[in-house]
Order: structure tokens, then C-alpha cells, then sequence
């Protein structure tokens, strides 16, 4: 992978490219100070990731942001700095990471394995004919992916916000989400996340084959559902894999309900 570090203070560059270079094998190609300077490297040369501070001269963190997920080829972006108010605008313009200062070594290091994971399974089919993909396939159904999972969405990866982080995470392992007044409530193998969207929005973003909006306060993972139970007025509760909550079906879901699931 290559590497691009955006960052005006020397010390903060100098540690940052000396923690990639220390728990990782990334190469760091540049290291930039200006917003437009940035912009200039990158009509000429492509980068894998770029560790993008907000606070930088001439275009700051946020709107280079935004300039770079225009992209054709859109490389990630690990957000760092010493603001914690940002991670929710990270968080929509699909950041990989966001990193507080000052560094911590060992959050740094699970971020790069994290980074360096992901972009191994984003360009696992490179370079490969199709005798080369299939067998990318049955490697992937011998070590026990669900086919139901691999269909819905399988691979897909969305930005899921806790506290500061922003954790990248497979759809394949959301299992429901719940409004909340202006927030919305999501529910994974690995915890529940609160997201500043509606849940309408955040439905938009996610496999439509895959997630159902049940009810007009939830939405489930149709291959996470573990049982339907008939509810009252010819409804039904959703019971899930691993999980204690119960999902509802609305009345007026119910025919559609039925149809995707064949009952």
C-alpha cells in the first residue's frame, strides 16, 4: 500500500510515519503540509490512504475530504487529529478511521492491521482471471460463509459510528436497526452503535436485498432472522441469530414480509 500523510506540525508527521513504518507494510510516499499542495500530488501520483489531519493551511482536512471522495479511484482516508467534534462529518463522508491526538501506539497499530485486512480483501480479485475468482470463491464457502450471507452483501462495508472511532464494518454482521427520535439505533455481532441519521437514510446506504424496513421504527437483516413468531392482528415478532431482541413487523409490512420470505 501506499501512503500519503497530510500534516503541518513536524513532530505529529514525523511520529505518525515512524508508527506505520514500525506496525505495518505500508510505504509513505509524501509528506505534505498544504490542502492545495495535496491536490496537486494527487493529479499526478495515485495513493492508497491518506492520514489527513483537519487542521492543515489553504484547504482544510474536511473540504479536501470532500474534494477527494469525488474520485474516480478514491483511496481511504484515516482522519487525525486533536478534535473529537468532527467524527460525525467524518463519519459521512465514509472516513476509514478517525484517529485522536496525541497518539496512542497500540489504537494506531489496530488501525493499520484493520487498513491493511481491508484493502487485501477490496483487491483480493485483482489480477485474476475467472478460474482465479472462482476459487477465491469455494475458499471463501470451504471456511463456512453462509451462502445466504455472501449473497446479502457479503464484502459490503459501511461506516458505523461509537464514541470518537468510526468502526468499518461488513453489513453481513448488522443485524437491525432502530429509530430513535433523530438518531438512529444499530445492532451488530460486535455491539450497538448510534448514528446521526435517520433511519430512512441509513437504510439507503445499506444492500436493499438485504435489509427489509419492517416497521416504520426498524429495519432487519433478512439472513440474520432466526425465527418469525405470529404476533397479534396476523403480525409477526422477528427473533435473530444471537441476539435477545425481538423485531416487529408492522401490519402493514406483513405482505411484503411474507413474499420475501416465502411464507
Amino acid at each position: 500500500m501506499r501512503a500519503l500523510i497530510v500534516e503541518d506540525e513536524i513532530p505529529a508527521s514525523e511520529e505518525l510515519n515512524y508508527l506505520i513504518q514500525e506496525h505495518s507494510q505500508i510505504e509513505v510516499v509524501a509528506c505534505l503540509e498544504d490542502g492545495l499542495d495535496v491536490l496537486k500530488f494527487l493529479q499526478e501520483q495515485e495513493v492508497d490512504v491518506i492520514f489527513l489531519d483537519i487542521n492543515i493551511p489553504s484547504l482544510d482536512g474536511m473540504m479536501l475530504a470532500h474534494h477527494i471522495g469525488k474520485f474516480a479511484s478514491k483511496p481511504y482516508i484515516v482522519f487525525t487529529t486533536a478534535y473529537k467534534e468532527h467524527a460525525a462529518e467524518a463519519f459521512e463522508l465514509e472516513a476509514f478511521d478517525y484517529i485522536l491526538k496525541p497518539y496512542d501506539e497500540k489504537r494506531i497499530a489496530a488501525m493499520l492491521l484493520k487498513l491493511e485486512n481491508t484493502f487485501k480483501r477490496d483487491h483480493a480479485g485483482e489480477g485474476m482471471g475467472e478460474h482465479g475468482q472462482a476459487q477465491v470463491m469455494d475458499e471463501i464457502s470451504v471456511q463456512g460463509s453462509p451462502p445466504k450471507a455472501s449473497v446479502a452483501g457479503s464484502g459490503i462495508r459501511i461506516n458505523l459510528l461509537r464514541n470518537d472511532n468510526i468502526i468499518v464494518t461488513d453489513t453481513a454482521d448488522i443485524y437491525y436497526a432502530e429509530a430513535q427520535e433523530k438518531v438512529t439505533k444499530v445492532y451488530t455481532k460486535n455491539g450497538e452503535f448510534t448514528m446521526p441519521v435517520s433511519i430512512t437514510d441509513f437504510h439507503s446506504r445499506l444492500p436493499q436485498e438485504s435489509f427489509f424496513r419492517c416497521h416504520r421504527s426498524y429495519l432487519v437483516n433478512l439472513s440474520q432472522i432466526r425465527e418469525i413468531v405470529p404476533w397479534f392482528n396476523n403480525t409477526y415478532l422477528l427473533r435473530l441469530r444471537d441476539l435477545e431482541a425481538e423485531v416487529p413487523v408492522s401490519r402493514g409490512k406483513v405482505k411484503e414480509f411474507r413474499q420475501l420470505m416465502r411464507i
